[in-house]
């Protein structure tokens, strides 16, 4: 029981952390987008999804793997060398950071022009490229501290850096726009915040570093922990590598089909429906959609980041009952506690386009990408499972799969639905990859979802998007009364608060959930859903 309260007590530090940092990324594109044109827009989103995939690169995988080596290390009481797999990790971070900053900064022009077709991005992208210098280390130390389940001193480092993210980005463009500055300008100052917020991330996470080195050396494990090991870095790195690689290819399955997106909307949409029209759609998609589309996988973030450690511990012990109730407990939670997200978002998706940006418009396709995440939910948590027991290949092949799904879903559907086919091939691509990581996990770790449950599963999430949607369609004449803002505002809460309420009941008359789970959930959330169990025997 212990483990699983370590598990849940880590997840929701990260779930805090995460929820502030994607309401304060919220609070940025607020304002930006209202500051921004669709050239802008589309600028600015472009290298920000450049900026994360190549970040992933950077870092390689190795926080995950360091994260996963650490507590195995410690697992199997060999606490002396974790020191200088550490060590080998932060070399390594020195030297991508450089490279990757340097390769950004030279390719930004060709791939703003040649590939995306917004050739005023290149200054944007450009600008963000010395954020890269800092973040692999500062990503090593966040997988350090993981392995070693402290799960607080990476979320602080999340905050400030979005914090001071968040106001430079505002500040800057706000400077730049009443200098007169043009759109890429604007877009350019927005970017430099990430290099601002990559410094007090580093910063945060050397503070937490050099307090937690202070504590190690006064604990009774000090000797052994700092015993000098005789591993070869020629080793490390060989077992780093080994796992690493498939790690970033696995973990770019999000970044990656946000970039291909970025890359191929004009080329595809521009015949169709004109270059304007394309520029809009992207700019709607990069702006818009992927930003509100980021909120439901939070939970999924969190949990996957957070089980790792417990999983592989687990798997390293060769408890199979411990490991496959925790499989079955991260499957469960992130589907369950995602869903609602889901719902309330996606049937809201007009009054949500309404009260946060400047226009209307692009609210079919915030729906649309929002109700994809459910599917890249599911894909997030299986692959950290995969990663946990030691079969990282499997989930780089199978994104591998999906990513090759999405390029040629997005190809052939965009013909038939335009930048709705896109986004369909999205889900199609998320969707690939959870099935074939499911079936990979059930050979080695036997486990049941929902089993006969997801019948009631998918009539509460039936009945509850008709209810929303319908929430949503009588909520928004209330235009007539109120001012636009407020009537999308007040919809938002009615659907969001019905959503809520009533799926705990659904889930409960349904069967969905039953008595003997309530022992597997966290203390709070047992006595909320506790007296709800009554309907069920009714």
């Amino acid at each position: 029981m212990a483990k699983k309260e370590s598990l849940i007590k880590g997840t929701l530090i990260l779930v805090v952390a995460t929820l502030l940092v994607r309401i304060l990324s919220i609070g940025q594109r607020i304002p930006l987008e209202h500051m921004f044109g669709d050239i802008g827009n589309a600028a600015y989103g472009l290298a920000t999804n450049v900026y994360l995939m190549l970040l992933t690169v950077a870092s390689a995988g190795i926080p995950s793997t360091l994260s996963k080596m650490v507590s195995e290390r410690y697992a199997l009481n060999k606490p002396h060398e974790v020191h200088r797999i550490f060590r080998a990790a932060l070399i390594f971070s020195a030297i991508s950071g450089v490279v990757m900053t340097v390769f950004l900064y030279l390719v930004a022009p060709f791939y703003a022009e040649h590939i995306a077709k917004v050739p005023e991005a290149s200054l944007a992208i450009r600008a963000l490229a010395p954020a890269l210098l800092l973040f692999p280390a500062t990503a090593m130390i966040r997988g350090y501290f993981q392995g070693r389940g402290n799960m607080t001193a990476p979320a602080i480092s999340q905050i400030v850096e979005q914090i001071l993210r968040v106001v430079t980005a505002i500040g800057l463009a706000f400077m730049m726009l009443h200098m007169g500055y043009s759109d890429q300008w604007l877009a350019a100052g927005a970017s430099f915040g990430g290099v601002l917020g990559s410094i007090g991330a580093f910063g945060a996470m050397l503070y937490y570093l050099v307090k937690r080195k202070k504590e190690d050396r006064s604990a009774p494990l000090a000797a052994s922990l700092y015993e000098e090991s005789t591993i070869p870095y020629k080793k490390i790195y060989t077992d780093i590598f080994k796992l690493s690689v498939p790690i970033v290819l696995t973990s770019l399955a999000v970044t990656a089909v946000n970039f291909i997106d970025g890359s191929i909307v004009k080329l595809l949409l521009s015949g169709k429906i004109g270059e304007v029209l394309a520029e809009q759609s992207l700019a709607y998609l990069t702006s818009r959609a992927q930003m509100i589309a980021g909120i439901p996988p939070i939970l999924a973030i969190a949990l996957s980041t957070s089980l790792i450690p417990v999983i592989s511990a687990a798997f390293t012990r060769n408890d199979v009952s411990h490991l496959r109730s925790q499989v079955t407990l991260a499957m469960r939670i992130s589907i369950l506690t995602s869903m609602p997200i889901v719902i309330a978002l996606s049937t809201t998706a007009y009054s949500v386009n309404g009260l946060l940006f400047k226009s209307l418009d692009g609210s079919s396709i915030v729906g649309l990408l929002t109700l994809m995440t459910i599917f890249q939910v599911t894909m997030m948590t299986s692959n950290s499972i995969l990663l946990s027991i030691g079969k990282p290949n499997y989930s780089m092949i199978h994104v591998g799969i999906g990513i090759v799904a999405k390029i040629i879903g997005s190809y052939v559907l965009s013909y038939l639905w335009g930048i709705y086919g896109i986004i369909t091939a999205t889900g199609l691509c998320f969707f690939i990859i959870t099935i074939l990581n499911l079936r990979m996990i059930k050979k080695i770790v036997p486990f049941s979802i929902m089993g006969k449950r997801w019948v009631g599963f998918l009539v509460t999430v039936i009945v509850l998007s008709g209810i929303g949607y319908s929430l949503n369609q009588a909520g928004i004449q209330m235009v007539s009364v109120f001012a636009d803002r407020i009537a999308f505002f007040l919809t938002c809460c009615i659907v969001g608060a019905v959503v809520a309420t009533l799926y705990p009941v659904l889930l409960i008359v349904l069967r969905v959930i039953r008595q003997d789970d309530l022992k597997g959930f966290p203390t709070p959330l047992r006595k909320i859903i506790s007296p709800l169990m009554k309907l069920q025997r009714g």
